[in-house]
């Protein structure tokens, strides 16, 4: 979520998604984890309900302020598996950081189409589950879409630094198609930026040594 906020606030169009089969979060031991489901109970929910199982514990690990930051950054927690691809989702401002088809950020257009770019996972696992699930889904689109996988470790500063990475990722993929529309105007097409992705990715792997970073292409 530190990713979603941080393009948030540079006015990229986003949304967020998990890959687990529930919302898993630290409990008062290891073998008592915190579960809820996704897609219904909201950030507020679980931020009351933790908050009142245990401020203290909850306070001290940090938890409720996590909660607290994403409450305010969305509703709910979603699972990608559910998403519903080609549906328009119009109460949304846009969608997982990207370049949008004409290299502009700040317009939304591919989340009215229920479809997006390039989609930009934190951790290994989650990789796969997305390349998994689009392989799964069959390809009904025939609609292609850059799957980017920055390695960040599951803490608060970490977190941070990956926020900033991805931030100028998304920042180069958009330059990058801004001047190839430049360069072809009207006979402008996408295939033109998504030949660059390799190149860009190259480029800013090294201004990021310390966020390995893994890409395919897959299809909606």
């Amino acid at each position: 979520m530190e990713a979603h906020l941080v393009l948030s606030l540079a006015r990229y169009p986003v949304i967020s998604f998990g890959t687990g089969s529930q919302v898993r979060l630290p409990g008062p031991s290891i073998s008592q984890p915190n579960v809820f489901p996704f897609n219904s109970v909201t950030y507020d929910a679980m931020y009351n309900q933790l908050k009142n199982q245990d401020a203290r514990l909850y306070t001290a690990n940090g938890l409720l302020n996590m909660l607290d930051r994403n409450r305010h950054i969305k509703g709910t927690p979603e699972r990608w598996q559910d998403w519903k691809i080609g549906v328009p989702r119009l109460e949304d401002s846009g969608a997982i950081p990207g370049p949008g088809p004409d290299g502009r950020h700040a317009q939304g257009e591919g989340i009215k189409e229920g479809v997006v770019d390039v989609v930009i996972t934190c951790e290994e696992r989650c990789w796969d589950a997305v390349v998994d699930d689009l392989t799964n889904r069959l390809q009904p689109l025939n609609k292609s879409v850059h799957v980017i996988n920055v390695d960040i470790k599951d803490n608060h500063e970490e977190a941070i630094v990956g926020g900033k990475g991805i931030l100028d990722l998304a920042n180069m993929l958009t330059e990058a198609a801004k001047e190839e529309r430049e360069k072809a105007g009207e006979l402008f097409e996408r295939g033109s930026v998504d030949a660059r992705v390799p190149e860009v990715l190259g480029k800013w792997q090294e201004k990021w040594p310390g966020l390995p970073a893994i890409w395919t292409v897959g299809y909606f």
